[in-house]
């Protein structure tokens, strides 16, 4: 015999039930908070209420009041903005894929979080099997498929096989590093 229809009902009730309680037990956000022109303070002429000044607070609790306060004077935003500057992403090396990827969050010689593949700067890359840089005469996919002559990337930013690390090389010899110095941002 088949299931009683009850359960049906029952169950659509709960999940309304439940959903209810969710929706009451988040509520709504609390409306943002604006400025309401020059200063945005609790002065003459404002709904923001008393301000927090010296010694001011109840004096039944001791506490200050929440809201915050200021003046008409000194407020005012900057006519231009200033320049906060681009996010400009490294080439990095991925000793996981054996590959070159663009680093979009890094730092303390390793990168956090990748992005496509890219070709370094010169094509000057870490080859995995000889454990030196090599320049590459055909990247494909952030990948070196056809090796060339040993070098050594400009800024002397180096992975370190040891603890898979980039740091400066102190000493660069024919690709390779002789000699790693402080942990650098690849």
């Amino acid at each position: 015999m088949g299931r009683p229809r009850y359960n049906r009902a029952v169950r659509h009730a709960l999940t309304f039930t439940l959903a209810a309680l969710v929706i009451a037990a988040c509520g709504t956000p609390p409306d943002p908070k604006r400025p309401n022109g020059a200063g945005a303070g609790g002065g003459a002429g404002s709904s923001a209420g008393p301000t927090a000044g010296a010694g001011g607070g109840d004096p039944g609790t001791g506490k200050r009041p929440a809201t915050g306060g200021g003046s008409a004077a000194g407020a005012q935003p900057d006519a231009e903005p200033k320049d906060v500057g681009a996010l400009v992403p490294t080439c990095v090396y991925h000793a996981g894929a054996n590959a070159y990827f663009a680093c979009l969050s890094g730092g303390a010689g390793t990168c956090f979080h990748f992005g496509p593949a890219c070709t370094p700067a010169a094509s000057c890359m870490y080859d995995a099997a000889s454990r030196g840089y090599k320049q590459c005469t055909k990247v494909v996919e952030g990948a070196c498929a056809t090796w060339g002559a040993a070098c050594a990337p400009a800024s002397k930013c180096m992975f370190n096989v040891a603890d898979n690390l980039h740091h400066t090389c102190e000493d660069v010899s024919g690709g390779t590093c002789k000699r790693h110095g402080a942990v650098c941002a690849p």
